[in-house]
């Protein structure tokens, strides 16, 4: 969920009235939209987990055949191997799962039944399959090859109408600007983390690839500010993929502007000179467990075109139609699918910046998924006076793991929305990004790091690394700090 978040849970549970009014207006937009029957009747997507990958054509000896030149390059400059989890989902199996949903869908002899695979997974061996036909379902989950099958999604009764276009501005508004200040509104949050220090001997993350995973992208294409930026590409997860990839949430919007801006004087990014794909993996219309699915899919496919780093403003930890589907004690990086995939990131080379969530004052109160995961950063909010932010999701991990890792400005951040124009927004969702690029601007610094070695120096060299909490993690980052203690390491080794 965009923390259900960086929408819905902060929404919920406002710090003040004058608050509650800001962070509902957009809610309340939302909910006076027009309803209308999901098309096609009842569909549902069930997640099978195959036994192993026995009769794949590939082989790890020739990664070639479907990573990127930069992802196989990434693991060996970080002296990682290729393994079994890397290998595609066995094509023997598929074609079996092929056979036995067709001749599912025969002895059914229903006109109107069809089945569909919408997506594979390499890391956990699992295969997404959509149907309107139950029966197919049946038939594959006792096939052989199967280890286990589950529920994932069950189509909407109704869905929101259409989408509404938002205009955008060309140009910024005359207030948007500070005069003769080069970060203008990005000023605090950039100085906070003394990521300023890293941008003036031109460590901007130039060479360094960011994957965006996020719900939408709402007029990136048009509004000149986010089209300076070096957008590589995009690629929309969620099925159906939307017609209109542009006109979705303007959530993804906002944190791209915080990673990427250069707009002298108005807003300035943390890695304004890195590459950057957009992905979508979040959809708008429901909150179900399949997007873990689709979550997974993208941080798959961030790797195979080579990315170094992901951030993700998403998390979860309740589903509509699935009541108790996760429990406080399934926080161990490893119980959740998406968490599983995320505490394998590491072991990729490449480095998971997550949002901590906006829960800290409803009733789970803690970190959401994937942001348990083990190796990967874990990004909580705190305000101007760099007090914690009361929603930013708490630890620690079940397994007693501090978490957050560390906090940045998020209560309020300054950033560019949907509609071109310059905005306060709160929610971990855009401290974030802050820490991402900050990330990206380091390891271009310290290019020799590992990805575990990055991620450990920007703990070690946050300002509570010697008495970590729950509330504040390792405390926050200083990245100058984390530079210098770098290279000496470098230096000496």
């Amino acid at each position: 969920m965009i923390q259900r978040n960086s929408y819905r849970l902060h929404i919920k549970r406002p710090i003040c009235l004058l608050l509650a009014l800001v962070w509902l207006l957009p809610a309340l937009a939302g909910a006076n939209r027009k309803m209308t029957k999901y098309p096609g009747g009842k569909y549902y997507i069930y997640r099978l987990t195959l036994k192993d990958k026995q009769g794949s054509p590939y082989s790890t000896e020739h990664p070639g055949r479907w990573l990127s030149y930069k992802s196989i390059e990434r693991r060996k400059r970080q002296g990682l191997r290729i393994d079994s989890t890397d290998l595609p989902v066995s094509q023997k199996y598929l074609r079996q799962i092929e056979r036995t949903s067709n001749e599912a869908i025969r002895h059914n002899q229903r006109r109107s039944s069809e089945w569909t695979i919408i997506g594979t997974s390499r890391w956990n061996n699992t295969v997404l399959i959509r149907s309107n036909d139950t029966l197919v379902f049946h038939h594959l989950s006792v096939l052989p090859c199967v280890d286990k099958s589950e529920l994932v999604w069950v189509s909407p009764d109704s869905i929101p109408k259409g989408i509404i276009k938002q205009d955008y501005h060309e140009t910024f508004n005359a207030w948007d600007s500070v005069k003769n200040e080069t970060y203008g509104n990005s000023k605090e949050q950039v100085e906070m983390l003394s990521g300023q220090r890293l941008h003036n001997i031109g460590m901007r993350g130039k060479g360094l690839t960011i994957a965006v995973l996020d719900g939408g992208f709402q007029n990136a294409d048009v509004i000149p500010a986010i089209q300076h930026m070096n957008i590589a590409g995009t690629k929309d997860f969620v099925y159906p993929n939307s017609r209109f990839f542009y006109q979705e949430t303007d959530h993804g919007t906002k944190v791209l502007s915080a990673l990427g801006a250069n707009e002298a004087q108005v807003l300035v990014g943390t890695a304004p000179e890195a590459r950057y794909w957009l992905l979508r993996c979040e959809d708008q219309q429901t909150e179900q467990p399949v997007e873990e699915d689709y979550w997974a899919m993208a941080a798959e496919f961030a790797d195979s075109i080579g990315a170094d780093i992901i951030s993700s403003s998403l998390g979860y930890n309740e589903y509509d139609g699935f009541p108790g589907y996760y429990h406080q004690r399934d926080l161990d990086g490893k119980t959740a699918l998406i968490s599983r995939t995320a505490s394998m990131l590491a072991q990729k080379g490449i480095i998971l910046v997550n949002s901590a969530g906006n829960s800290g004052m409803g009733p789970w109160k803690k970190i959401a998924f994937p942001a348990d995961a083990k190796d990967i950063l874990t990004v909580g909010a705190l305000n101007t006076e760099k007090k914690n932010a009361p929603f930013s999701g708490v630890g620690p991990t079940q397994d007693g793991r501090v978490k957050p890792d560390v906090m940045a400005l998020g209560s309020p951040a300054s950033l560019i929305s949907g509609r071109g124009t310059i905005v306060r927004d709160m929610g971990t969702s855009f401290s974030t990004p802050l820490v991402a690029g900050f990330v990206a601007c380091l390891w271009q610094a310290l290019p020799d790091k590992t990805a575990l070695e990055i991620i450990n120096l920007v703990r070690q060299t946050s300002n509570s690394y010697q008495q970590p909490d729950n509330i504040y993690g390792y405390g926050l980052p200083n990245f100058w700090r984390a530079y210098m203690i770098g290279r000496l390491g470098n230096k000496s080794e």
